[in-house]
Formats: C-alpha cells, structure tokens, sequence
C-alpha cells in the first residue's frame, strides 16, 4: 500500500494531495529513512510523522486503502512510548513559551504610548 494513500486512511492528513506533499518535503521518515509518497508501507515499519509542530512516532499496525470512522484508524497504528514523551514534552513547551508572551487586551492608546516613549527614552 502506498504511504500517502495510508497516511490519509490514518487520519493523519485531511487529503492524500497533503499527504504527499508532506512526504515529499521530507516531513515523514520510513524506518529512519526520507521515502518518496509512493514507498510502500508494511506491518511492523516505524514513521516519523511532523506534522503542525508535533512530532509523532508509530509503528504501523494493520492497511487499510479506504479512510474509515476515527476509531478504526487509530488501529492501524500504535504510538510508540517514548514518540508519545517527546509530544507531550514539545506540547508542554509551547504552553510555557505562549504563557511566557506578554499579552495585551487592546493596542497602546495615547496614554501608554507616552508611557513606552518615557521608557525607552525617546521623550
């Protein structure tokens, strides 16, 4: 079966189209290996899916060339323990690094604009 085809039946891409354009690009790896969309997938290869800043590990479990209901795709593959440490880990750094950004409710009015000329020392 062809790896963009199972990528999409996985639900791990919305189309196929987007499926092999990230293979193509290099974001998924077969065995530690860059594949073209058209390597074949077996029972027992282990992927590296990048895929929006979350990095996931697999190890595929079962083919299946049609994309059926969420439940039954989740058992074409098994995330592998520490491929599912690494997520989380990555997950819990961008929740630090976003509590991290100062946040403003509204854009700097007339008032805090003098303020941040003061501050810098432009004023």
């Amino acid at each position: 079966m062809r790896l963009d085809k199972w990528l999409w039946a996985a639900r791990f891409f919305k189309t196929r189209s987007l499926a092999a354009e990230a293979v193509s690009g290099g974001r998924v790896h077969v065995n530690g290996d860059r594949v073209k969309p058209s390597r074949s997938v077996r029972v027992g290869d282990r992927l590296r899916i990048n895929r929006s800043g979350e990095t996931w590990l697999v190890d595929v479990r079962g083919l299946n060339d049609k994309r059926r209901p969420a439940a039954e795709a989740q058992q074409l593959y098994q995330e592998t323990p520490e491929g599912r440490a690494t997520r989380e880990q990555e997950a819990e750094a961008r929740r630090l690094a976003r509590l991290a950004t100062p946040h403003t409710d509204h854009r700097p009015d007339r008032r805090d604009r003098r303020h941040i000329r003061r501050f810098i020392g432009k004023d």
